[in-house]
Parts: C-alpha cells; sequence; structure tokens
C-alpha cells in the first residue's frame, strides 16, 4: 500500500476541489479535464499534490473508470457542500446586480428535446438575447439523473420517477399513437384492435425511455395486452429510429402525436388508436429542489411556465 507523507496542515483551495469532485463525478481524468478546461497532465498532477496534502490515496483506477477510495468519498461528500455553498454565494450576487447574461444547461428527454423544445429556446432567445441554451438530449432517467446530480439546472420530460428531491410542473400535453406507413393494410382504418396490434411486428423504444415507461403503464393499467405479448422486431434508442425504421417496413410502433408531426401532414405515416386505449400523457418541468436556481435557470424556468396552461407542482 502507497503511502503518502503527510503535512501537519490540511488546507485546499476550491478549486483544488472542483477539479477533484470532476474526476469523481466522470470517472475520468480526461473528462474532467475537458469539464475543467486543462490539460490531463494539469489534472493529475493537482490530485497528486492533494493526495499528497492530505496525506491519503484519494482515487483508483478500476480498469477504464477512475473510482474514490473511502478517504476520498469523504473528502468528496465535503467538497461538495463547499462548492453548492460557494455557488450560492455567488447566484446571490449575480441575482442582486441583475446579471442576465450567460449559459444555462437544461435537458429534454428525446420528445420534448426534438420536437418541442428548440422552438421554445428560440422565442427565449428573442426575449433573452445574452443567454446562451445549452440543451442536452437523453432519455427520460439519464436526464432525470443529471439534473438531481446537479450537471443539469432544469430537465423537461414524459414521465416522473421517483426521485424525492425532484420537483416536477405540468407543461404539455400529448397522446400516443400507433404509427403505421401510408400503405399499410390498417392504414385506412382510424382504430385497431388489440388483437389487431398483437399481430404486427413492433419496434420499441429503449429501457429508460418516457415513451415506452407510458406505453407499458397504459398497457398494465388496463390489462388489455401485455407488452410481452407485442411481435417485438427491434428496439431503437429515438423516435426518429423508429419512424425511419417503420417508413422501411421493418414494423409499426406507438409514438408520441408530436413526433408524428411533419409525417402525418405528408402523409408519409398514419396515426391509429387503439379500442380501450387512451394514451394520452403530459410533459414535465423539473428541477431540484435542493438547489437554488441561478438567474439565468429561473429566467427560462418562469418562460417555459407560461407556456403552460396548467403550470402546477405535483
Amino acid at each position: 500500500m502507497k503511502h503518502f507523507p503527510r503535512k501537519a496542515l490540511i488546507d485546499f483551495d476550491l478549486r483544488q476541489l472542483e477539479i477533484f469532485c470532476k474526476v469523481v463525478e466522470l470517472k475520468s481524468f480526461s473528462k474532467a479535464a475537458s469539464a475543467v478546461f486543462l490539460a490531463q497532465a494539469s489534472v493529475s498532477e493537482r490530485i497528486s499534490n492533494l493526495e499528497k496534502m492530505i496525506g491519503a490515496k484519494l482515487l483508483d483506477r478500476l480498469g477504464r473508470e477512475v473510482v474514490p477510495t473511502r478517504a476520498g468519498k469523504l473528502l468528496y461528500k465535503h467538497a461538495r457542500l463547499l462548492l453548492d455553498i460557494k455557488r450560492t454565494a455567488c447566484l446571490a450576487m449575480e441575482d442582486f446586480i441583475g446579471i442576465k447574461q450567460g449559459e444555462i444547461h437544461i435537458g429534454g428527454s428525446t420528445i420534448p428535446g426534438e420536437y418541442i423544445l428548440p422552438k421554445y429556446i428560440e422565442q427565449f432567445n428573442k426575449k433573452f438575447p445574452n443567454i446562451s441554451v445549452m440543451l442536452t438530449i437523453a432519455d427520460t432517467c439519464k436526464i432525470e439523473e443529471d439534473v438531481a446530480r446537479g450537471y443539469l439546472e432544469l430537465g423537461v420530460v414524459g414521465s416522473k420517477n421517483s426521485i424525492k428531491t425532484l420537483n416536477y410542473y405540468e407543461l404539455w400535453n400529448d397522446e400516443l399513437v400507433v404509427a403505421v406507413p401510408a400503405g399499410h393494410s390498417l392504414a385506412k382504418k382510424q382504430k385497431i384492435t388489440v388483437e389487431e396490434l398483437s399481430k404486427e411486428p413492433f419496434i420499441i423504444r429503449e429501457e429508460g425511455s418516457g415513451t415506452l415507461k407510458i406505453m407499458e403503464s397504459y398497457l398494465q393499467k388496463n390489462e388489455l395486452l401485455p407488452i410481452e405479448s407485442l411481435n417485438i422486431v427491434a428496439r431503437l434508442g429515438s423516435s426518429t429510429a423508429v419512424k425511419e425504421g417503420i417508413k422501411a417496413g421493418l414494423g409499426v410502433s406507438i409514438l408520441s402525436s408530436r413526433a408524428l408531426e411533419t409525417e402525418l401532414k405528408t402523409g408519409i405515416l398514419k396515426a391509429l388508436k387503439v379500442n380501450g386505449l387512451d394514451m394520452k400523457r403530459k410533459f414535465y418541468l423539473m428541477k431540484d429542489s435542493k438547489r437554488t436556481a441561478s438567474p439565468l435557470c429561473q429566467a427560462i424556468f418562469d418562460f417555459l411556465l407560461t407556456t403552460s396552461s396548467n403550470p402546477k407542482i405535483s
């Protein structure tokens, strides 16, 4: 076991702690270096100096990942508290002097991220031209995790999970429909039965998708068609990929009506409902109740709530 000479006094600055926390959170020296705008060698040197000052090893390499030791976990816990205090102090001063410029990082699950948020970001940018909105698109679970961890300040998703610190606000309505190619034998119908759906080759979304979660919830709730009885031929990672699969004749699927607007207008795809299934849902704006919102975050939060007819907390 490697031993570090320990100085009589442990003292570190916030920049050291910021770098250390990024390595822990991203599990990588190279990714952390990119996040804090330093060379990887500089990050490694600063972590080494931190370990020497404390007198204990803080990080271990396990394969390709970097993980904290017991000492590292203890330091990370306290370092996050100190960095949160620093962030709160900065936000308070920015709010006091009325800063309305800079970058805000938000996230959206696939449907709101690809099909709804861009037009609202464009409207927000006209109102606040000095604020740049950085949008990350991922599945619902990933967006929720990143908001809870503080990587993103806000998120917009199509379903709610059980992370207790997140507050959800209703934004927009949506409906899930069965999408089929225009030339499909079912395309002339407006509604189909669950038996007809079960016979069709079916394309399903990836685990973690809000669309998949809502679809499964409706099928289980109504006891009409267990998802296991669907004739699943492919599992794809985005609504765009699913749509392309439908167009190519790979199968049919259940998708958000918002994701199908262009294809329905041009007649490339047709939307059908399932007898006995009214698959409606809402999209939610979420933020972490533990964290103080920056002035920029509060600006886009307030703006997005104005786009909803029912902005209530749930």
